[in-house]
């Protein structure tokens, strides 16, 4: 197969990694149940590919549950809880699940396009993030070939094509500057010794074997130059949950004083947890411990820790990189977030009146990675303060969408006067360049329910006031007071100091 998972007439067409190196077995998944059990027995398994995999099987939802024209919508949400909770440590898993199921209105032929997109990206991705990283590494390190450890499967079987860690190692040994690589067995399944092992040998990567507790002494010995590893959830601190034996070798890293890198896609870096100590660890079967070709190697009744996963501290990655950014030691590396908004915002002088300097955000607003990066900086600030958003009319809507969107919680629109139907309350406020009015439909807050307002620009802070007097005129709490942009020397935060306000990007 030309890509370790792709959709066929019908069906989800992929390789069981079960069996190889010995076969290589093709797998061709036709019902849920079967695409389940081949993600929760690890046939399929690599964050990047069970997203993709999580997708397609929307979408085999949506072609299983489609009727001369009509849809289950229903049948196909239960089996999207069904699929996305088959492995719950990646979060890529339901990550790709509800982007499928993001187009499921709009009927099967919708929900196949999203996730045929999702699958035809992801190559895309990962020879980018491992470019980055390979880049990253030739920074870091010594000149020369390097000595390489890595763990687990991180190559072309754990994604669609070319791989995150391991296709990092591809860019490098292309340019011929790996001396070697030492690959984990990794436990569950051996899949370094497996996969990696089989992967390495396909390309002619020169590589050793070792077993996983041999991998800190192999640091320890000055036998390792970096360690490069993937990832199957990022946290918000910038803890890393990966394979189990991971841990251990980011440790002995540490003590070192050599690089420990992290390469996943941007969508397993998830905002939403805000530590590692919140990542559901997923647990084996005691039989993969305990047996060993179907043979009891322990014995009978033994009881069995066997975590598929452990928790890297963000303390002891030196960088986590992505498609498009590289994260040191939680700040970017290169240009941060508030450098990258300000070569997006052009300064307009003189509008919309003479005097005035207009912070125009089109620029910002057309660069889809900074809109996702400053609305998931936005959401974990406020995390677990808020249950809704509420936007202001108008450069604060797309903004406050994407943090609702980020946030999976409900958006509501504060419109300038008169363009509500029905009974709405009302709050007026002055600009920097003149006064309005600005409204929300009389029930469009819940009472009691904490909302975070989201706008563009904290300029004189008069808009932001207006808006939280709205939530608090339908009985609501203002949970936090959100922009993109804050104009410093017009002093609007102190109107707002009663209130939590977060902005990104200052301008003096």
């Amino acid at each position: 197969m030309e890509h370790a998972i792709a959709w066929d007439d019908g069906a989800i067409v992929t390789i069981d990694q079960r069996a190889l190196p010995d076969e290589y077995r093709p797998l061709r998944l036709t019902t849920i149940d079967e695409l389940i059990d081949a993600i929760a027995a690890l046939a399929i398994r690599g964050a990047p590919a069970v997203g993709v995999a999580g997708a397609l099987g929307i979408a085999l939802s949506a072609h299983l549950r489609a009727h001369e024209g009509e849809l289950d919508e229903a049948g196909v949400r239960a089996d999207a809880e069904r699929i996305a909770s088959a492995r719950p440590t990646a979060v890529n898993l339901e990550w790709g699940v509800r982007r499928a199921l993001s187009r499921v209105a709009d009927g099967a032929d919708a929900v196949l396009a999203e996730a045929l997109a999702l699958l035809g990206e992801d190559e895309a991705v990962n020879r980018a993030a491992a470019r980055r990283a390979a880049e990253f590494l030739r920074a870091r390190c010594a000149p020369g070939p390097l000595r390489i450890l890595t763990h687990c499967n991180t190559g072309r079987l754990a994604t669609v094509a070319w791989g995150t860690a391991l296709g990092a190692i591809r860019e490098l040994a292309a340019a011929g500057q790996v001396a070697e690589v030492l690959a984990g067995e990794t436990r569950p399944l051996l899949q370094g010794a497996r996969l990696t092992a089989w992967e390495l040998a396909e390309e002619g990567i020169p590589h050793r074997l070792c077993v996983d507790s041999a991998g800190p002494a192999a640091i320890a010995a000055g036998m390792v130059d970096c360690v490069i590893v993937g990832a199957d959830r990022v946290a918000a601190n910038g803890d890393v949950a990966n394979k189990i034996g991971t841990y251990s070798l980011a440790v002995a890293a540490g003590r070192a004083g050599i690089p420990f890198v992290v390469v996943a896609p941007e969508s397993t870096l998830d905002s939403r947890t805000f530590s590692g100590s919140e990542i559901e660890i997923e647990e084996r079967a005691a039989e993969e411990v305990t047996h060993h070709g179907g043979r009891r190697m322990a014995p009978e009744g033994t009881p069995v820790f066997n975590p598929a996963f452990d928790v890297t501290p963000s303390e002891l990655v030196t960088a986590v990189v992505t498609e498009t950014r590289t994260l040191v030691r939680g700040k970017e590396d290169g240009s941060g977030l508030p450098d990258r908004i300000a070569d997006r915002i052009d300064v307009i002088p003189d509008f919309p009146n003479k005097g005035v300097l207009f912070q125009d955000l089109a620029p910002f607003y057309a660069d889809a990675a900074i809109v996702r990066d400053t609305a998931a900086e936005m959401a974990r600030a406020f995390r677990g303060k808020f249950d809704c958003v509420l936007a202001l009319e108008a450069r604060g809507f797309p903004i406050g969408a994407a943090v609702a969107q980020h946030s999976d919680v409900p958006l509501i629109l504060a419109r300038k006067h008169g363009k509500l139907p029905g009974e709405v309350i009302s709050a007026g406020y002055g600009l920097e360049y003149g006064k309005d009015t600005l409204e929300v439909q009389a029930k469009g807050i819940p009472a009691g329910s904490r909302v975070l307002i989201v706008d563009d620009v904290l300029a004189t802070g008069g808009t932001l006031t207006a808006a939280a007097q709205l939530v608090t005129g339908c009985g609501a709490l203002v949970g936090g007071i959100a922009a993109i942009v804050e104009l410093d020397a017009l002093g609007g935060r102190a109107k707002l100091s009663s209130h939590e306000v977060f902005t990104v990007h200052h301008v003096a």
